[in-house]
């Protein structure tokens, strides 16, 4: 899977003292997303607007705004609202791509 004809931040967005790494990639429409991974640890993103995460290799714990955990591997994605949460938990690397609105 790949993304064409896009632009690519040089920078990357790195959370959690290193834990989560991201790049952030823009669409020729102007879609924006971010790929990256999620190393071994559990972590909690405090959203301010809707987030669909897509686990391109691995397999993530999520639990959605407090609901019971749920396991998402390769090819499966979860959603949140604005203003929701998600706290992930990664056993090895996961490597994702979060769609944004």
């Amino acid at each position: 899977m790949q993304f064409d004809h896009v632009s690519v931040g040089k920078k990357a967005n790195v959370y959690f003292d290193g834990k989560c790494v991201s790049h952030t990639v823009t669409l020729a429409d102007g879609t924006r997303k971010s790929v990256g991974v999620v190393l071994p640890s559990t972590l909690r993103f405090d959203l301010s607007t809707r987030e669909v995460m897509e686990v391109v290799d691995g397999t993530a714990y999520v639990s959605i705004n407090g609901a019971p955990e749920q396991t998402f591997a390769a090819g499966q994605s979860w959603e949140v609202a604005a203003g929701g949460y998600f706290v992930i938990r990664a056993e090895s690397p996961v490597h994702y791509v979060c769609h944004f609105d």
